[in-house]
């Protein structure tokens, strides 16, 4: 064997790693994806769905804007809050940010 033929000769192919081993760390992004951020935020959504149905009259409750109030009359998709003496505001449920139970005045 001449030196030129070593130079001529076909190279081999060289094995690559396996698809599962390729694959591996990007699976293991999305389990740790999933039990970070997204698992915690259905739970946390859930959460809250319950708290906005289980509002009921003479809550006191906090509004995403800040507004604060008791409530005096629930409705489907809404509540009537009073937030001061002659004052009352129709607040959506959406709107609700936290429920701090019943009124104590």
């Amino acid at each position: 064997m001449h030196y030129y033929d070593f130079l001529l000769m076909a190279p081999q192919a060289a094995e690559g790693p396996s698809f599962l081993v390729t694959l591996l760390p990007l699976l293991l992004i999305f389990v740790v994806f999933y039990f970070f951020i997204i698992r915690p935020q259905k739970k946390r959504e859930e959460e809250r769905k319950e708290m906005i149905a289980s509002v009921v009259k003479g809550d006191k409750i906090v509004t995403s804007g800040g507004v604060h109030g008791t409530v005096t009359r629930v409705d489907d998709d809404s509540v009537l809050a009073q937030v001061d003496s002659n004052v009352k505001l129709r607040i959506d449920k959406n709107a609700i940010a936290n429920v701090a139970g019943k009124d104590n005045d």
